[in-house]
């Protein structure tokens, strides 16, 4: 990861929030292909332990506030396919 963007991670804005590890994967994929930058907060512990994401909130999308329109989009393309829907 860039040690520039990682130094302003600080700035990140929540935009989506998951319960489950495995409903991340899609969303990985599609944001590396479109090249934003994001992380998952609470993604280890709750990958480690499942009902961990009732005491953290859940595992949180964060992105930069300059592509929140755009990861936004991606998401609700995601929930208007009858076949990929996890938001």
């Amino acid at each position: 990861m860039n040690p520039f963007l990682f130094h302003h991670m600080e700035n990140f804005i929540t935009v989506a929030i998951f319960n489950y590890q495995h409903e991340t994967l899609i969303i990985k994929n599609l944001l590396e292909q479109e090249g934003i930058a994001y992380f998952f907060e609470n993604e280890t512990i709750v990958g480690i332990d499942p009902l961990a994401t009732i005491a953290y909130g859940g595992i949180k999308l964060k992105v930069h506030p300059n592509d929140e329109a755009t990861v936004k989009e991606i998401l609700k393309k995601l929930n208007e396919d009858d076949h990929l829907k996890i938001v």
